[in-house]
């Protein structure tokens, strides 16, 4: 029996998921983390299977992880379903539903009742279940799997969307301070560039906490290969010193570092801070192609490019998502760290400031590309704001101990394998006797590769194979070169060149691979081939400009900017009423009056001569939002927090 777990956006269904089956499904306070249907045998019923879908507001399907739900729900229409819902969102969610109850049996979970109860709201269970006609149960039970499989009604009954006073009671709506304060734009993005600035700072800066953790982990794996060099049999003191200690060693320095970035993330995605930046970034992205919802998948690149493109899918548009998929590889994630560090530690004494440069570097090269595949008119932006809480201590420990376990497994399979295969073939020769690695199979086969960047003045084929081996994972980069030459062994004008080759090639096979599953297998490898032809491109050129070419820098730069000024086209703004995309979409979906706030899209939007304070400033970003609200709650923000902007109506 499948038990499909159905409910909004960010209502708590993977949590529930994780609990049911005791994996490990990605979670996060925001809207459109699961992105696609999750299956797992219950704990202790391997009988029947748990399915996470991605979360839905109709049954009619609006954007992409909407439609994939809709479309596993039609194709199981017999399927106990568990509706997860949100106690404060309770209300607007009764109309959907009867819908999922309709000819299966459902069962009601209320999910995040304490914080309900905190705000001045009331809930019974029993009440609920005499009123609604379906068994009800609170998520927060210690026993909550066993319940549910006990409480599935024997056949499908009939909702009634009436709620009774004794079984329900709303919040009062308010808006709090730092509500206020994080939908201000003069605040929150400030804010959040000071941050990323600090964490760069604590993690990289010499002398710092990051610093430190590196250099104590290196000193350990000097010595493990000194001791490994004592042992009698070459071949064994070679493996474990030159190909195990080297190259793991060369990986694994970094631990400490790239959980550090991990922590920042994960606290991010928990706090709903990100849902606040994709609703202030989305007036930015606009221009570009992109919408606030392209923010989550941006920032998320900087921990895992393959995670990234994958939460996608969670994007309306398909050409959004395909420009979102285009632009992810240049976004420095976390196993490009170790590269960068051992390129800049070999060459400059503060390897901080070139390692924010890299970050910054590819943040804008990403955007970049964006602006130049932009079409003519904005992306629609439709998405529901996630309540501001203090991560759980316990919840961020777990994923962030989810996460080192992950890179800790990744670098003993994968990594170890390339790491070993590396070491054999530049050891031994044809016949597999011990040779140096000018002699080795190694050179015979990739000897040919010493031509791609010679032009930089690395006329070696060993520093081209540790670059293309970062096709497979951009960890093996640092470590081959560690493997190799144990520092990088060039003048500082090819260390720069490599760095923008690593930042701005195709990203490793599993990023690829999910990238194929999103856009096509045809248009991921399209996409591949382009990155690493202009990657070697801007290599070739960043090295001609740092040795001397400086002069003939606006030559390099000019078709980039014709490329943009070709794509500039004066177009004349028209102010427009309400269009029936609000009532499409958000009509539908949330079914409790929506309406907008003192009908903003109505009127015609005027520059503003100044910003008010932020206190008073209302939530809602750009010239284009308008903030959605429950009528019948009073226009309750707790109820629903969503920021709509439609495609705009234009006229040449």
């Amino acid at each position: 029996m499948k038990l499909l777990l159905v409910g909004n956006p960010n209502a708590g269904k993977s949590t529930l998921f994780n609990r049911l089956t005791g994996g490990h499904a990605h979670v996060g306070n925001w809207h459109g983390v699961t992105v696609g249907a999750l299956e797992r045998p219950l704990r202790g019923q391997r009988r029947v299977t748990a399915v996470d879908l991605p979360g839905l507001y109709s049954l009619e399907g609006y954007s992409m992880e909407e439609r994939s739900a809709c479309d596993y729900l039609r194709a199981h229409p017999q399927a106990p379903a568990a509706f997860v819902c949100e106690c404060a969102a309770l209300p607007r969610n009764l109309a959907l539903l009867a819908g999922v109850a309709a000819g299966r049996r459902c069962v009601l979970v209320l999910t995040k009742r304490r914080r309900f109860l905190r705000e001045g709201g009331y809930v019974s269970p029993a009440g609920l279940e005499r009123c609604l006609g379906i068994p009800v149960l609170d998520a927060e039970r210690r026993n909550i799997g066993a319940e549910l499989l006990a409480r599935l009604p024997p056949t499908p009954a009939v909702v009634r969307t009436a709620l009774s006073v004794d079984g329900y009671r709303a919040a009062p709506a308010k808006l709090g301070f730092f509500d206020r304060l994080f939908t201000c734009g003069p605040f929150c993005i400030p804010f959040f560039v000071l941050l990323l600035a600090a964490v760069l700072l604590f993690t990289f800066a010499p002398g710092l906490p990051g610093d430190w953790m590196r250099s104590a982990i290196d000193r350990a794996f000097l010595l493990l290969a000194a001791q490994a060099r004592r042992i009698p049999s070459p071949v064994f003191s070679g493996l474990l010193a030159d190909g195990i200690c080297a190259g793991m060693g060369g990986v694994l320095g970094f631990l400490p570092q790239i959980a550090m970035l991990f922590f920042v993330l994960i606290v991010l995605e928990e706090s709903g801070f990100l849902s606040r930046l994709a609703m202030l970034t989305d007036g930015v992205f606009s221009k570009i192609g992109l919408n606030g919802r392209a923010a989550f998948s941006l920032v998320m690149g900087f921990g895992c490019t393959a995670a990234a493109i994958a939460a996608t899918r969670g994007l309306a548009d398909r050409a959004v998502q395909r420009r979102t998929v285009l632009c992810l590889p240049y976004i420095s994630c976390s196993a490009k760290l170790p590269v960068y560090l051992t390129v800049a530690a070999s060459m400059f004494r503060r390897p901080f400031l070139a390692v924010v440069l890299l970050y910054a570097l590819g943040v804008a090269i990403a955007l970049f590309v964006a602006r130049c595949s932009a079409p003519r008119d904005p992306p629609p932006f439709c998405m529901e704001l996630a309540p501001l809480q203090l991560p759980r201590p316990v919840f961020v420990a777990k994923a962030l101990f989810f996460q080192i376990k992950q890179f800790i497994i990744k670098t003993a399979t994968v990594i170890l394998a390339f790491f070993l295969l590396s070491w054999l073939l530049a050891s031994f020769d044809a016949s597999f006797h011990p040779c140096t690695v000018e002699n080795s199979m190694l050179a015979a086969l990739c000897g040919w590769l010493r031509w791609l960047f010679a032009p930089v003045g690395m006329n070696d084929w060993r520093m081209a194979y540790a670059a293309l081996s970062g096709l497979v994972a951009k960890e093996n980069v640092a470590g081959a070169i560690a493997m190799f030459y144990g520092a990088f062994p060039y003048g500082w004008e090819s260390a720069l060149a490599f760095s923008v080759f690593i930042l701005t090639c195709s990203p490793c096979i599993s990023a690829i691979a999910a990238a194929a599953r999103e856009v096509g297998a045809g248009r991921a490898a399209l996409y591949a081939v382009m990155q690493t032809l202009s990657a070697l491109l801007a290599c070739y050129a960043t090295y001609f400009i740092c040795a001397g070419g400086a002069a003939c820098a606006p030559f390099v730069l000019l078709p980039a900017a014709a490329v943009l000024l070709i794509r500039k086209k004066r177009r004349e703004r028209v102010p427009c009423k309400r269009s029936d995309y609000l009532e499409k979409v958000y009509g539908q979906h949330l079914c409790a009056g929506v309406v907008l706030s003192a009908d903003a899209a109505e009127k015609p939007r005027r520059p503003r001569k100044r910003r008010p304070r932020c206190g008073r400033r209302p939530a809602c970003p750009g010239r284009y939002g308008a903030l959605l609200h429950d009528a019948r709650a009073g226009g309750a923000f707790r109820l629903l927090r969503t920021v709509c902007r439609r495609k705009r109506d234009r006229r040449r």
